[in-house]
């Protein structure tokens, strides 16, 4: 009798300790959702990201707030966005960027800009499109939509990984570079530049998810 009461003691323990497994496993393949700092965030890849996003977005904004063409103007000048090449092997989209830029200057009210939109039709009708526009005739669209200075740039990676050798991770090194520049659409010269550098690195395991 003792061994059978030890017995079903244990057996109830037992079962116990499965459902309560069963229990935390089935909350474990939840899904949850948990709002956080935008500005918290720790990047997961060393691919680009909306902290790259955010952080050269809003540094070329800034730094062409303070830049000499903007700060010695008279009148807050009109500018047009001829867009942010993009020459990396990654899907990224550079307009958000430009948008970023275009908000930091806006709202400083040293620079107006012109209604993309307008731009769009004007290029359409001239039969170009933004990403296949050549400078020439990113230069005449932006004199016939009454703009004084045009933003352009393009943004390049390069991307290395560790050697094969005997490790138990991986590391990967992406560099970002952006050049943004503004052209004077009546001299034809280069008013500002700035370039901005990007390095992330990232390690992974060689065994695992």
């Amino acid at each position: 009798m003792k061994n059978k009461s030890a017995w079903r003691r244990a057996s109830s323990a037992t079962a116990a300790v499965v459902c309560g497994l069963a229990l935390c496993g089935c909350s474990a393949f939840r899904a949850k959702v948990t709002p956080m700092d935008v500005d918290k965030g720790r990047p997961l890849t060393a691919d680009y990201d909306y902290a790259d996003l955010r952080w050269l977005g809003r540094t070329v904004g800034q730094e062409m707030i303070k830049s000499d063409f903007l700060r010695k103007a008279e009148t807050p000048p009109i500018m047009v966005v001829m867009g942010i090449q993009n020459r990396t092997e990654q899907h990224i989209d550079t307009k958000a960027i430009t948008d970023t830029i275009r908000t930091e200057v806006i709202q400083s009210g040293r620079a107006q800009f012109v209604n993309e939109a307008r731009r769009d039709a004007l290029l359409k009708e001239q039969g170009y499109q933004l990403a296949h526009c050549p400078p020439e005739a990113r230069v005449t669209a932006g004199r016939q939509l009454g703009a004084r200075y045009m933003l352009t740039g393009s943004l390049v990676e390069i991307s290395k990984e560790s050697p094969r050798e005997v490790r138990l991770s991986k590391r990967q090194d992406v560099y970002y570079q952006l050049t943004a520049e503004v052209t004077d659409l009546e001299s034809g010269l280069i008013a500002w530049t700035t370039q901005l550098e990007r390095l992330r690195s990232a390690r992974r395991p060689l065994i695992g998810w």
